[in-house]
């Protein structure tokens, strides 16, 4: 920002430069930092598992509420009671409110480990909205509302195509970059060779492209900015209660309803965020380049990007603070499953909110599976096999599935391949066992990167008597975050 502003305020002209830069009014400096910042991300979505996004109405209807309804009426509200003597910056402030964001949460939600997925269908369903409502919310809120309420009236000039270009080029031309990149990929190399070394080199772009972003937007109003400080402290005064207030009220209404940390984020980033391209676009052609309107739509994104970042580093330190939730999943739930939710409760203690399932469920536990975990003295004998209930497993932080058999769709989930001793000819309790101090291991591993303070390590009685004795555990599992 500091680097934008200097360049815009010292070198001579080259706003000017950089604003010609541009086809059919869109700024291809901007335009350029924008698609650079998106794909990457773009590119990591898994969409064969969007149908878990587009199931949760929840998360869908808490959206749309926020977005098209509290988001534009808040805003209405603080450019009235904060600028009720700048009717152009307060009309400027009204479009920004009016433009729901469709690009930059795109980076804000993977930086501060939302749901991709989820990201990825909320800005798809905002942009439709955008095409079909920003027009007659515009109408709404600048002349049918002050009019009801003996306001000052204004009109603002749109088209149906200047808002699907915006969303054709800012959305439409990443979303689908990234979508072939995955799909080629895949099919050509596989998954693995996909996530684990296209993925990491292209990643960096992400930040490259917000960088060169922040810095072309600062420079193109530094010195305008620079030389109304007290105009820009007014713009910004309802831009910072408006971003914090949609910020704080999603993240609240995603913890109300259960969302889990990743969708919660994902939901609070979409509200808060705003298209400053639509908005900027709507103001000049509407008021001219000049205007007021035009300053406060500029100011923006100027106050919108800080704040966000912050926002980040806010989401992320609720994140440390907030208990982290573990779903394990067996076939039955009767064995494997319990015995891992039994190990983790006995590990963590209530550091972590542990629970266990089954994907076709038995009706009881497995005997010997409760003699193994007695003899740690873990009583399993009130639990039993417990159905998977989606509302739990779209809401929990990891997901664990226990054998190869076990598989739960829709959400990502990372499978612990458990030691099958009976496949050496090992039955009984004494399999059991064997499968116990298994899953007693990557517990233990699960714990440690789940960073839990003040837990005690897994010992099996063998392992309590000749502490040494330790066989190194398995590879670590990735945490879902």
């Amino acid at each position: 920002m500091v680097v934008g502003l200097l360049l815009g305020r010292l070198v001579p002209g080259l706003d000017v430069a950089i604003d010609k830069i541009q086809i059919d009014g869109i700024s291809l400096p901007i335009a350029l930092g924008l698609l650079i910042m998106m794909y990457p991300v773009l590119a990591k979505v898994r969409y064969d598992r969007l149908e878990s996004v587009t199931g949760d109405r929840r998360l869908l209807v808490s959206s749309l509420i926020l977005n098209w309804v509290l988001g534009p009426a808040l805003m209405f509200a603080l450019a009235w009671l904060l600028l009720p003597d700048l009717p152009e910056y307060r009309t400027g402030l009204i479009i920004v409110g009016l433009a729901r964001c469709i690009a930059m949460v795109i980076i804000w939600n993977d930086l501060a480990c939302g749901d991709r997925e989820a990201a990825a269908v909320l800005v798809a369903l905002n942009s439709i909205f955008q095409v079909v409502m920003f027009a007659v919310l515009g109408w709404f809120y600048l002349s049918l509302l002050p009019g009801w309420l003996g306001l000052a009236q204004t009109t603002i000039q749109t088209s149906p195509w200047q808002i699907a270009k915006s969303v054709l080029i800012f959305l439409g031309i990443p979303l689908v970059a990234g979508f072939l990149s995955r799909r080629v990929g895949e099919r050509a190399k596989g998954r693995h060779w996909y996530e684990s070394a296209f993925l990491p080199r292209i990643g960096p772009w992400s930040l490259y492209g917000l960088l060169f972003t922040i810095v072309i937007l600062f420079a193109l109003q530094g010195d305008r900015i620079t030389s109304q400080p007290l105009d820009v402290i007014r713009i910004a005064l309802p831009l910072l209660a408006y971003f914090a207030i949609m910020w704080g009220g999603g993240y609240a209404l995603g913890t109300a309803l259960g969302l889990g940390y990743r969708r919660t984020t994902t939901l609070a980033f979409t509200a808060a965020g705003n298209n400053f391209e639509l908005a900027i676009a709507v103001a000049i052609a509407t008021y001219g380049a000049t205007s007021g309107q035009a300053l406060a739509g500029v100011v923006g994104p100027l106050i919108e990007v800080p704040v966000l970042v912050a926002l980040v580093y806010v989401s992320l330190s609720l994140r440390k603070r907030r208990k982290p939730s573990v779903l394990f999943v067996c076939v039955k739930n009767a064995g494997k499953s319990q015995l891992a939710a039994a190990l983790m409760r006995q590990r963590a203690g209530d550091k972590v909110d542990v629970y266990s399932a089954g994907t076709h469920p038995g009706t009881a536990t497995n005997a010997q599976s409760a003699e193994s975990l007695s003899e740690l003295g873990i009583d399993i004998s009130n639990e039993w096999p417990k159905p998977i209930d989606p509302r739990l497993l779209r809401g929990v932080d990891l997901v664990v599935t226990l054998g190869r058999e076990a598989r739960v769709d829709g959400v990502e989930a990372v499978n612990w391949n458990t030691d099958e001793p009976s496949e050496r000819g090992i039955e009984g309790i004494e399999r059991m066992r064997l499968v116990r101090d298994d899953i007693g291991r990557r517990v233990d591993e699960l714990c440690a990167q789940l960073t839990l303070p003040g837990t005690t390590p897994f010992l099996s009685p063998s392992q309590r008597r000749t502490p040494d004795s330790r066989e190194p555990g398995p590879d670590q599992p990735q945490r879902r975050a």
